[in-house]
């Protein structure tokens, strides 16, 4: 649960896991950006079993530019738990489980990483943690980007709620299953990327209003299209 050192970063899949994600004051934890919201849920044999959400008082100003994205604002967490309790219940909900959650090599686990230094003891989490990101670029590359929700959004999935913890909680769970499904398909052959008849590059996935085709990853040297039939 807590130790010296972070677990590792492992790229997989399992049945059994604890999906989380953090909102914030701002991008940077190295510079005093701190949580304002934390969420996570509980999944046994790929299902969403137990769910934990709670906004936190970061004792500190939330910037604008946070608030634009996720809506949370100094109102809302006003009366909300300060650091260490909330952050207890965190590490208590989670355990020794698996933690499972989108760009949280780079992000969420810096977060928790610092406050967890600042509130017990420089001890950290060592749980091991997969991201599910990282996974997207290995078996999703016809996609140009890989957010969160252009994810979910391809995959047919909801992406309401997005960009508060619990609901991202709940769409990278889903996100997560349906990796597993296309990182099968895309190492047994079955899945293929075309490539550019003109110039040989890679075709990725892009949107226009009339829906998705493939373009060429040249562009804008080569602006070649192929149309995709569903």
């Amino acid at each position: 649960m807590l130790g010296e050192k972070l677990g590792n970063n492992i790229d997989g899949f399992v049945a059994d896991y604890v999906v989380f994600d953090f909102e914030t004051t701002g991008l940077n934890p190295f510079d005093g950006d701190r949580i304002v919201e934390m969420s996570a849920v509980r999944v046994i044999n790929h299902k969403v079993v137990e769910k934990f959400a709670t906004l936190v008082n970061p004792e500190q100003p939330i910037s604008p530019e946070a608030t634009m994205v996720n809506g949370i604002t100094d109102d809302m967490v006003e009366d909300a738990p300060k650091m260490k309790e909330a952050l207890k219940e965190f590490i208590d909900f989670i355990g020794d489980d698996i933690l499972v959650g989108h760009n949280i090599k780079s992000f969420d686990m810096n977060f928790l990483k610092i406050e967890c230094m600042l509130q017990f003891d420089g001890k950290v989490p060592d749980n091991d943690y997969i991201d599910t990101v990282l996974i997207a670029r290995h078996c999703m590359p016809e996609l140009a980007h890989r957010s969160l929700t252009v994810l979910a959004e391809h995959f047919g999935l909801s992406s309401e709620g997005a960009h508060r913890a619990l609901a991202d909680c709940l769409m990278n769970q889903k996100v997560y299953e349906r990796l597993k499904e296309e990182t099968v398909k895309f190492e047994n052959g079955e899945k293929t990327i075309p490539v550019c008849s003109k110039c040989g590059s890679k075709m990725v996935i892009r949107k226009s209003r009339y829906g998705e085709f493939w373009g060429c990853t040249g562009y804008p040297k080569c602006n070649n299209t192929i149309n995709i039939f569903k």
